[in-house]
């Protein structure tokens, strides 16, 4: 047996006598320590005395059903009421977090679903449920769901959504991509482009492993060539002052607020969205304010995202 296991073994056999030690040790009265609790008085005993076999140390000196601590036995007191204190704390916070009225929920989402849509969700969220609280994470899709397997997370909000034995994943809207070009751009006099008239462009990106990224790859296959790219990034704004700059195009979501120096072009072929959902792990127990936030998510298909976005139709 390693070291580990040795030390688990001693917790697990100790644990469930530190409240009847505190208890003995505070009243320094074995009856009246075992009428507190509730339990026999000889049940008591015969904990205590197992106690001090399990640690190998003299915990009480007795007289009678009198006892007094021994040297030891203070020592001990200190350490067993700190590790209540903290178990005592550790249980409050679980059960606040389940609290069905002001509760916790640990909510991921794609960063560019930060700015509007979020906080919009979770404003029309707390207009019934005002006390419920929330731990927000933006991070992008393989990340959170990463996250969502360490139970990190309770929902999130992804795209493309994953298709994963453990995770269940609910379609809940979709987002029109545009062609953002500089302003100075030839292309830019245009409203409407299919995407293979970009063929030549350099593009600039997020980074593998994020979804818009995939989602831009396939559409460009789709479109018949493969994207020539630039720059990578982790994040779309950034992207877009790079395209402002002039150092290439991108395939974007709608930007919260409109940016100067850029054009958005409505990609007329392929058809060029990204559906967003809601995620969760497969069989795992919701809280109640997560099983309500849930709820609310799915009563949104189709009027997740909202419906006037700069550049928008």
């Amino acid at each position: 047996m390693s070291r580990y296991e040795e030390d688990m073994a001693v917790t697990h056999a100790l644990a469930p006598r530190l409240a009847y030690f505190v208890a003995v040790a505070r009243h320094e009265h074995v009856t009246r320590a075992a009428h507190e609790l509730g339990v026999p008085q000889s049940t008591l005993s015969r904990a205590m005395v197992r106690l001090e076999q399990d640690l190998g140390v003299t915990l009480f000196a007795r007289k009678g059903r009198t006892v007094a601590l021994t040297t030891a036995g203070r020592t001990f007191l200190a350490s067993a009421e700190r590790s209540l204190a903290e178990i005592a704390r550790a249980a409050g916070s679980v059960q606040q977090d389940a609290d069905p009225s002001f509760g916790k929920v640990a909510f991921g989402f794609l960063h560019t679903l930060g700015p509007e849509t979020v906080p919009g969700l979770i404003r029309a969220f707390r207009a019934d449920h005002p006390g419920v609280r929330f731990s927000l994470v933006q991070n992008y899709g393989e990340a959170m769901l990463e996250k969502l397997r360490a139970g990190e997370l309770d929902l999130c909000l992804t795209s493309p959504l994953p298709d994963a034995p453990d995770l269940v994943a609910r379609r809940l809207d979709e987002q029109r991509l545009r062609l953002v070009v500089p302003d100075d751009h030839r292309l830019a006099t245009r409203k409407r482009i299919r995407l293979a008239e970009a063929a030549e462009e350099t593009f600039v990106t997020l980074e593998p492993g994020y979804g818009l990224r995939r989602i831009t790859d396939d559409l460009c296959a789709e479109a018949g060539f493969t994207p020539r790219v630039a720059f990578e990034g982790e994040e779309a704004e950034t992207l877009r002052g790079l395209v402002a700059a002039g150092l290439g195009v991108a395939l974007l979501p709608p930007p919260a607020v409109a940016r100067p120096g850029v054009v958005e072009l409505t990609v007329t072929a392929p058809r060029a969205v990204r559906e967003i959902g809601v995620a969760w792990l497969d069989g795992h127990p919701d809280t109640p304010p997560v099983a309500e936030f849930k709820k609310f998510l799915l009563s949104r298909r189709g009027r997740l995202i909202p419906e006037l976005q700069p550049g928008g139709e």
